[in-house]
């Protein structure tokens, strides 16, 4: 099965289209673009996609990125010919996107949602652990596509670690890395400096470094694997064929997950706007997209200054007068979810998209209600990194405000790994204000007195 492909403007009034094997991130006018098909989408792929678990040794239908090939086929493969697949599309050997959403009873109990209600998708239990890799298995295929030799990427970690590992995968491909000088977790650092790819330091935080990234991509032409890189975010779309296909297919009542660079958000707007219109679902789910009150952006805009998509007639003078005002102020991004310390999140026009075709919400939510979640899902007996909680936070607060009743369904994205942060993990639990900290209990090697501790 093949597919015609395209990229096009997102804003409809301009729509214009480039040819699917041309490198770019932006439209002529300065706007974000998508990747674009027209083709036959029966339900009936349903069916090939539940066939494929059954792998078979096929790395490509062990994937769980490149099971669903026929709805990310900007490649142009015949998806059912593995000669024709193998040679073009990237995988860290069928081990990208090998998740699901399950229950956790105590999380459940936690935010106020029935257990049988709520899920947890652990997208931490990728290669490079986290959701990156779902992306850059499609980002790098179309780096493959059009010949490049080198990628490049801004990050708070995450990104970093997975665009390394596939470069290092790549063999003939390399991979530089601009990070935030001490803006980064040591876990997420290590990955990268591991796998090899180039690692600079820039003085200055996210922000900063994206905006080194995009200058260096219109100077260089070297390919960016960012999220404004629209075949990135069609490997993140899959993500939700995943979500749904366990859950047969029914869209649940709400999917709630993180904000950083907005990259999600525009992902899975794009999978249900595509899947609504194929014809495979009726039903839209609410998405909530979750930030730390320390990269309030989204929130503030969406919430407190009513910026719109409107068809894509958006009032760019919001967002221009928000980021002057925090230029002005010299306003940096905190919070200890470092995956999600973003104050100018790339994807944002995108996002705003999302919200309006899933008449979604934003919650924005402390790093004390963070970390006191990522406690409580260690608790049974699965973790996170801190950003990744920001899912569970903001669904307890979203419960207690009413928005998402106790009876509705909810999907949660669990984005990144449990030892991606280990520093923010112990700093929590070594100290015994917190709400759930289990702080180490200093001993001397007495038998009697360790007993006693044992038994208490």
């Amino acid at each position: 099965m093949k597919t015609e492909s395209w990229q096009q403007c997102i804003v409809p009034s301009c729509g214009k289209k480039y040819n699917i094997n041309e490198q770019r991130t932006r439209c002529e006018c300065g706007e974000l673009l998508d990747v674009r098909y027209k083709g036959d989408f029966p339900k009936s792929l349903q069916q090939t996609f539940s066939e494929r678990l059954n792998h078979k040794q096929n790395i490509f239908d062990e994937s769980g990125v490149w099971r669903y090939r026929e709805l990310i086929n900007f490649a142009g493969i015949d998806t059912e010919d593995s000669s024709s697949y193998s040679r073009k599309l990237v995988s860290l050997d069928g081990a990208e996107g090998k998740t699901k959403p399950f229950h956790l009873t105590r999380v459940a109990e936690y935010v106020g949602v029935k257990t049988g209600n709520i899920w947890l998708q652990f997208e931490g239990d990728n290669p490079t652990g986290s959701f990156k890799d779902n992306g850059m298995a499609t980002a790098f295929t179309h780096a493959r596509m059009v010949g490049a030799k080198k990628v490049v990427c801004a990050s708070t970690g995450n990104t970093s670690s997975s665009a390394a590992a596939f470069a290092a995968n790549e063999l003939d491909m390399g991979a530089v890395i601009l990070v935030g000088a001490g803006k980064i977790a040591k876990g997420k650092l290590a990955q990268s400096l591991a796998y090899g790819a180039k690692v600079l330091q820039v003085n200055g935080d996210f922000d900063v470094a994206m905006a080194m990234v995009q200058a260096l991509s219109k100077k260089s032409g070297i390919y960016v694997v960012n999220s404004l890189n629209s075949f990135r975010l069609e490997g993140q779309k899959t993500m939700m064929f995943r979500m749904l296909d366990y859950l047969r297919w029914e869209v649940p009542d709400w999917i709630v997950f993180p904000g950083g660079n907005l990259g999600n958000t525009s992902a899975f707007g794009k999978a249900f706007m595509e899947l609504y219109e194929y014809g495979w679902i009726r039903k839209k789910p609410r998405m909530a997209v979750v930030v730390a009150e320390g990269a309030p952006t989204l929130s503030d805009l969406y919430n407190e200054h009513g910026l719109r998509w409107n068809n894509g007639d958006i009032d760019n003078d919001i967002i221009d007068d928000y980021y002057s005002e925090v230029d002005r102020k010299g306003i940096k991004a905190k919070t200890r979810a470092s995956a999600i310390e973003i104050l100018k999140p790339v994807n944002l026009k995108k996002a705003v998209r999302t919200l309006e075709f899933t008449d979604g919400v934003v919650a924005k939510v402390s790093d004390e209600l963070i970390m006191d979640a990522m406690a409580m899902v260690s608790k049974n007996g699965f973790g996170c990194e801190p950003a990744s909680a920001a899912t569970v936070a903001g669904t307890k607060k979203l419960v207690e405000q009413g928005i998402i009743g106790a009876d509705e369904s909810v999907v949660g994205i669990s984005t990144g790994h449990i030892l991606k942060d280990t520093t923010a993990i112990v700093d929590y639990h070594f100290n015994p204000k917190n709400r759930f900290a289990n702080t180490p209990i200093s001993v001397e090697p007495d038998i009697k007195e360790i007993l006693k501790l044992v038994n208490d």
